[in-house]
């Protein structure tokens, strides 16, 4: 059993590593600045310059194919490279992406949404949750009428990311009232803004503001389909899951980096004569927050090797993002505790960093949804305990 990454793995990590050090941690004092006056720590144009740096590094689609002129890396190396995002808080991502289900889009689409969006031309959202619903991604009330040609949108969807700033909406409608969500009773559609649908800014505790999206008798032809009628459910599914490896990846990224900052902080902090790194209380937070790091880390891993075998990674994506989302948030309580009332202000981002990690249970899949998964798998007997090691 080797745990060894290989030679590529290494040079892509540290490639990364090389470019967010270089490029990205530097402008972090500033995006602080502009997200207390209520600014975004960086703007569209930013953004997109900065994706365009990368793009020289070779960065550019982790997971597009190659045919859209992206590097199609495999879920290990792309677990890497979000561990590596995460030891930012400038909320960088690395251009040439597109939502996963929009390459189910048809050669028109293609043109006039997946091409413009992999190019950074367009912005593109995706939008299953609604008002009273959250978890239950199947309880879909916005609704899609036919009507000629056409299909007519009325109804609303909640905290959706990007929503704000997005030129179209992939979203899942009920077309069939009569049938489930889950069982061909919905349809994702492509909806442009300027079909009529509208963005309501929703404030949060963290950073990232999300938005309500709201239909009124919005127009949608036939074409804008995406997939078949009645595929939207799975659709969905297919772009859920994807974020049960990548979101817990990313969160390792930044329980390191906050770690880091408590080991610097203990080995210079004096109280009472001597370095509070010289006090058993600190050392056992830093003992217990990097075991449980590394316990995260394998789970993801392990997690992103079962989508590069071609296995249903379902329960080992569970695994990683239950464990990895509440190990974040365990280390970063840490980290802001060994810091002391320093940690609770504005002056350090680890206020920040405690706000945000608190979203990791909630988005892309609660914990109580991934104990439902990991929980039903087994007393169901779709998996056995320890069932990978067989």
């Amino acid at each position: 059993m080797d745990f060894a990454l290989n030679d590529e793995e290494k040079a892509v990590r540290d490639t990364v590593r090389a470019f967010i050090r270089k490029e990205v941690m530097p402008l972090e004092q500033e995006a602080l600045r502009r997200e207390r006056a209520g600014r975004p720590a960086l703007d569209r144009a930013e953004l997109r310059e900065l994706q365009q740096r990368a793009r020289k590094f070779g960065f550019w689609g982790l997971d597009t194919p190659e045919e859209y002129g992206g590097m199609d890396l495999p879920a290990v190396l792309q677990s890497l490279i979000w561990t590596e995002l995460g030891r930012t808080w400038v909320p960088f991502r690395f251009g040439g992406e597109a939502d996963n289900i929009l390459f189910h889009a048809n050669e028109e689409q293609k043109q006039e949404f997946l091409i413009p969006t992999i190019e950074g031309e367009r912005i593109s959202c995706f939008a299953i949750t609604e008002p009273g619903a959250g978890s239950d991604a199947a309880n879909i009330k916005l609704t899609a009428k036919r009507d000629g040609d056409d299909w007519v949108l009325n109804g609303e969807k909640t905290f959706i990311t990007n929503g704000n700033d997005a030129d179209f909406v992939i979203v899942v409608a009920r077309t069939d009232p009569e049938r489930k969500a889950s069982d061909g009773g919905a349809t994702a559609f492509l909806v442009d803004r300027a079909m009529g649908w509208r963005s309501e800014p929703i404030r949060t505790m963290g950073e990232a503001v999300p938005a309500s999206l709201v239909f009124t008798d919005v127009r949608v032809p036939s074409r804008n389909i995406l997939g078949e009628v009645g595929q939207g459910f799975t659709l969905a599914m297919q772009w859920i899951g994807k974020g049960r490896y990548l979101i817990p990846s990313h969160a390792v990224g930044y329980a390191e980096r906050a770690l880091q900052m408590a080991i610097d902080y203990a080995n210079t902090r004096e109280t009472f004569g001597a370095k509070i790194s010289s006090y058993q209380a600190i050392q056992w937070m830093i003992a217990d927050a990097e075991t449980e790091l590394e316990a995260a880390r394998w789970l993801i891993l392990r997690a992103a090797w079962t989508v590069d075998q071609g296995l249903d990674a379902r329960h080992a994506s569970s695994h990683a993002k239950l464990f990895g989302a509440n190990m974040a948030n365990r280390v970063v309580d840490k980290v802001l505790q060994i810091h002391g009332g320093m940690g609770y202000t504005r002056e350090l981002p680890i206020e920040r960093m405690y706000r945000q990690a608190r979203l990791l249970r909630i988005f892309e899949g609660t914990d109580e949804m991934q104990r439902l998964i990991i929980s039903r798998d087994l007393l169901r007997g779709y998996t056995k305990i320890g069932g990978h090691l067989a």
